[in-house]
């Protein structure tokens, strides 16, 4: 004859894996799991003062992103296997007219050169952050990092990771239309 505490004590493991399991499942189902906030939001956007020439033109300054119009500030990397998977999205942003501003990352520049030679270039700017400085003053952790910048300067949203379509329009999108 079976206990009836037994057969309680008996479900408790299975109870508690569904438990958990339930946990996991809302966990992963939310937006970016894996994004970390930016403290930049809502503030100005870092100086960009250390960047160098990249191109012959003069690199972006800090009236770029004081500029009339949202803009998009873009980090990357010739030697970074995701910013080549989101270069035609960049570019295709740019075809819209979207200003897009582009910081080369700790790059040999005849490399970075080499890689818009053969992706093509859709940067409006373009500087080189050598030393990795800015990136550090933008609080970025790695390339590539989009950051939506508004008509006044201010960081309205950062995207660590590369762009998809699907990041364009459920975040990218809605944060340009927002500011205008």
């Amino acid at each position: 004859m079976a206990r009836p505490g037994r057969n309680l004590l008996m479900l408790l493991p299975p109870l508690i894996f569904l438990g958990f399991a339930a946990m996991a499942f809302v966990a992963l189902r939310r937006e970016a799991p894996n994004e970390l906030p930016s403290a930049l939001v809502g503030k100005a956007a870092p100086e960009l003062g250390r960047l160098v020439a990249l191109r012959d033109d003069p690199p972006p300054t800090d009236a770029d992103l004081a500029a009339p119009g949202v803009k998009l500030v873009n980090f990357w990397a010739s030697w970074c296997g995701p910013c080549r998977v989101e270069h035609p999205l960049l570019s295709a942003l740019a075809g819209e007219g979207v200003p897009v501003i582009g910081i080369n990352y700790k790059d040999a520049p005849d490399k970075a050169l080499g890689f818009l030679d053969e992706l093509g270039d859709p940067y409006a700017r373009i500087g080189a952050d050598e030393s990795g400085r800015t990136g550090l003053d933008w609080g970025i952790y790695g390339v590539p990092e989009t950051f939506v910048v508004g008509p006044d300067g201010r960081i309205l949203l950062r995207f660590p990771g590369p762009l998809s379509p699907d990041v364009i329009e459920k975040r990218i999108r809605p944060a340009m239309a927002a500011a205008g």
